[in-house]
């Protein structure tokens, strides 16, 4: 398992802080990792972006940012607007495996969901873990509404025969209503696939050294960690 592809369900649902929390528990375990952002939206030249934000929290990462768009807004639209030429599957594709003959783990972080336009032909982070032939790991919100979106997502999966590794949710409250608590049998079932972790509600704001230490205790074995979902859906449940 060399690459994983890290996408969600929708946008702004911890997919840098799981990417950050996978990253941070190979590292700990002596695995060298490379993070790759495909396209950066929304963050302006010298800003931080996620790639950096995935380093800041995990530790040694060697981080590739293929292109960079001013606006907040779909990759494709993103380059459209600003004149720049979008980034292509192949070229997605190319760079991860490169980072993978030289590493032990390569995360590609997606923007948005799994069906958000890379460029105007209507390529999507579907068709760079269709190129690399690597499983799809999920990040979905806790509450209400998840299950739809967690199901369309496997959905397009299924329909791509792309393996879908797992799902994590991306922030999980620190008071949790009746909702939340029940999602977490549904997901799975919603899914198709096994909940591999769930990351608390505030993790990125932690301190690095926290974090870090941390990590593995939000993911499931199959990610690294020593996460039990039976044992933390009974705890809340």
């Amino acid at each position: 398992m060399a690459v994983i592809v890290v996408t969600g369900t929708g946008t702004e649902i911890g997919k840098t802080v799981v990417t950050a929390a996978v990253a941070a528990t190979a590292l700990a375990q002596g695995r060298s990792v490379a993070v790759v952002k495909p396209a950066q939206t929304g963050v302006a030249p010298g800003e931080d972006g996620d790639v950096d934000v995935v380093r800041r929290l995990a530790g040694n990462v060697t981080r590739s940012e293929l292109a960079r768009f001013p606006e907040p807004l779909a990759p494709a639209t993103a380059a459209r607007r600003a004149g720049l030429p979008p980034v292509r599957p192949h070229q997605v594709a190319e760079a991860a495996e490169k980072l993978a003959s030289e590493h032990d783990l390569v995360l590609v972080e997606g923007a948005g969901g799994l069906l958000v336009r890379l460029d105007d032909a209507g390529a999507t982070l579907a068709d760079v873990a269709a190129e690399l032939a690597a499983p799809v790991l999920v990040v979905a919100p806790a509450g209400l509404g998840t299950l739809n979106m967690t199901a369309l997502t496997a959905e397009a999966l299924r329909a791509r025969d792309l393996e879908q590794l797992g799902v994590v949710v991306g922030s999980w409250p620190a008071g949790p209503d009746l909702a939340a608590r029940c999602n977490l049998a549904d997901l799975p079932e919603a899914a198709g696939a096994p909940l591999l972790g769930v990351v608390p509600e505030g993790a990125g704001a932690l301190a690095p050294v926290e974090f870090r230490q941390r990590a593995a205790a939000w993911l499931a074995p199959r990610l690294g960690g020593r996460w039990d979902a039976g044992a933390f859906t009974a705890a809340v449940g």
